[in-house]
């Protein structure tokens, strides 16, 4: 591998240096977005294999990222989203090869029709340009955005967060790597070499024209500063206040399967769930069952009275509790009357991010589908599948939750946008 990133110090000129960085990302957008499939699957192969061979050298370095945030007391949910294993890289690995299969979503033509005058107009995809990407503490988001961006044409400069600021330039040197065996400019993929937050102020400005869309990937206070300062576009990442609606005709063993993974298997994922809604009809018998099963398993649960009165180590629930993304081994619960008291708890205190329903009615999951307002919703599935892996994209840049241009997960043909190309014999306007 090259010789690391080095960091620059705080007396550079940072801005100049973000200048630069986003002039050359620009020049190397202008050659990835006409780089030809084969290509661009090449470089993807690369990496692949890079980050494979590369993986005691990226785990030593998020070993010394992790021993930092422990020190720094850092609470487990957090440090579980810093944590990178074997499996994980594994996984990064895993990731790059199903973009690379995914089908080049440059150029392919979406619509077309012949106008009455004999024009031919086609709508065609086109990468966005250069996209910026700021992540908190996860590291593999690192690798996610790049090979996204890549598959995409579209180049992309990468501000990780201080906390894994090692482990994002060892993933980074893969990604590079990838780019050189390929013969594409490294420059598609730029990593910004600096902890100083000044740096996520000057990509909010679009660094002179340099930066097209920013994606932010992080917590509410991140996301919030982006959207009030940036200059470019932005792919909304919000908070994940997720819920599991578990109805009357909910089978109680599918019940408990799914609530415990959507909060356990991971509590610290946009995905997982923090709020619990149980059917007044189902909490006779579902109730304590599930409550028992979250407070065995470690999560702290904060219920009202009656969630309170199923188990006594069930904590209240303020009025604060229904709005937070816990990010951690904690969940509020709650005893709605039916499905239409659901439905208005997600609409009133959810962030239209995954919302779930556990339920043997048809009926009642058709209506939760349709008219829960979310990126995501299931029907008997845990909301750990809020992913674009598990979407088959490979991998995600972010869960957007707006609904301009992309929403939920963003893979690769989410990075595009399209132009119109219109084909004529002459034809003049009269």
């Amino acid at each position: 591998m090259s010789a690391p990133l080095k960091a620059i110090d705080g007396n550079a000129d940072l801005t100049a240096l973000m200048t630069d960085l986003a002039a050359k990302a620009r020049a190397a957008a202008r050659v990835l977005a006409l780089a030809p499939a084969e290509q661009k699957n090449r470089a993807l192969t690369a990496i692949e294999r890079a980050i494979r061979s590369h993986a005691p050298a990226i785990l030593a370095a998020n070993a010394e990222d992790v021993a930092e945030a422990r020190a720094g007391g850092m609470t487990s949910a957090f440090v579980d989203r810093l944590t990178l294993t074997q499996a994980r890289v594994d996984g990064m690995a895993d990731g790059v090869a199903t973009v690379r299969e995914i089908i080049d979503p440059v150029g392919a033509v979406t619509e077309s029709w012949q106008r009455p005058n004999g024009m031919t107009i086609e709508r065609v995809r086109v990468p966005l340009g250069v996209i910026g990407v700021i992540f908190e503490s996860r590291p593999n988001v690192a690798a996610d955005a790049g090979v996204l961006c890549l598959k995409s044409g579209n180049a992309v400069i990468l501000r990780g967060g201080s906390d894994s600021f090692r482990s994002c330039r060892a993933i980074h040197e893969c990604l590079v790597q990838g780019l050189r065996e390929a013969g594409l400019p490294e420059a598609a993929i730029t990593l910004v070499p600096t902890r100083d937050r000044t740096a996520v102020g000057l990509m909010l400005t679009g660094l002179n024209g340099g930066i097209d869309v920013i994606v932010p990937r992080g917590g509410k206070s991140l996301v919030a500063r982006v959207e009030a300062e940036a200059r470019v576009p932005v792919f909304a990442h919000l908070e994940g206040v997720n819920h599991i609606y578990v109805d009357a005709s909910a089978k109680l063993d599918m019940a408990k399967s799914v609530v415990l993974n959507a909060k356990m298997r991971r509590p610290g994922v946009c995905g997982a769930v923090e709020t619990l809604l149980i059917d007044r009809n189902a909490a006779a018998t579902k109730l304590k069952p599930l409550v028992e099963l979250l407070i065995d398993a470690g999560c702290e649960v904060r219920g009202d009275d009656l969630v309170q009165g199923a188990d006594a180590r069930v904590k209240p629930a303020s009025d604060e509790d229904w709005n937070t993304e816990y990010e951690d081994a904690i969940i509020s619960a709650k005893i709605v009357d039916g499905l239409d008291a659901a439905i208005a708890h997600i609409q009133n205190h959810g962030s239209h991010h995954t919302d779930a329903i556990v339920t043997e009615d048809a009926a009642a999951a058709q209506r939760f589908l349709n008219e829960v307002d979310s990126a995501i919703v299931l029907h008997n599935a845990s909301t750990q599948f809020a992913d674009g892996g598990e979407f088959g994209f490979g991998a995600e840049i972010g869960i957007a939750t707006g609904k301009f241009h992309a929403r939920g997960p963003v893979g690769a043909e989410q990075l595009t946008s399209f132009k119109y190309r219109v084909h004529g014999t002459g034809q003049t306007r009269p």
